[in-house]
């Protein structure tokens, strides 16, 4: 059996317990000890973190090999237009590669709860908002994406991780679920290595007396 924490990470909290430069933590939010965060979210970012006590689910949610599909909320500054999401789906080249192809449509009606502070606005620029899907976790990766196409990110919710999502958390808020984990497989015992006794080898004949 393995714990999981389902934490909404509010804007400004570091994915991790202890810090020595007085920024909030995850200490702040969430009191079981044992836990540890499964991937991270950044410091600017909000929206789900999953912890758990179970090193083998935070490999199989973490680890790159398992491509977790992960879902954001992306509002950007500008009105983006069908090309940048075409482009976003198709794979957008970084300096460190081109990301793998994502999902990725605009979205009309967000409702999402006010962030402290709120987003720089400026004057007559409008901002517009898109889910995107991605299946990978290059450093700060959505963010290079909007920028790389020309629509800067202003802020960023993950909202889903696999099979997991915030599902009405509050920033701060979180809930355990109870997760079943196989049993590692067991190890065989050694098998005991048997030596035959060797057989004693007949004496040789006596010599023959001169």
């Amino acid at each position: 059996m393995a714990k999981l924490i389902l934490l909404n990470k509010p804007f400004q909290v570091l994915s991790q317990f202890t810090t020595d430069d007085g920024k909030a933590t995850l200490a702040d939010f969430v009191s079981t000890r044992g836990v540890y965060p499964a991937g991270r979210l950044d410091f600017d970012s909000e929206g789900l973190l999953l912890l758990t006590d179970n090193g083998n689910l935070q490999h199989q949610i973490a680890h790159p090999d398992h491509k977790q599909a992960k879902t954001y909320l992306v509002q950007v500054e500008g009105d983006i237009n069908e090309e940048a999401i075409t482009h976003l789906r198709k794979g957008v080249i970084l300096k460190d590669g081109k990301t793998l192809p994502a999902k990725c449509r605009k979205m009309s009606d967000v409702s999402v709860w006010p962030r402290t502070p709120p987003i720089r606005e400026r004057q007559n620029q409008p901002t517009s908002w898109i889910e995107l899907i991605i299946r990978e976790g290059k450093n700060r990766q959505v963010r290079r994406m909007t920028a790389a196409v020309g629509f800067p990110t202003l802020r960023l919710i993950r909202t889903r991780i696999g099979d997991w999502s915030l599902d009405g958390l509050s920033p701060g808020e979180s809930k355990t679920l109870t997760i079943n984990m196989p049993d590692a497989p067991k190890k065989k015992p050694a098998q005991k290595t048997t030596h035959k006794k060797r057989r004693p080898q007949p004496k040789s004949a006596k010599m023959r007396q001169r």
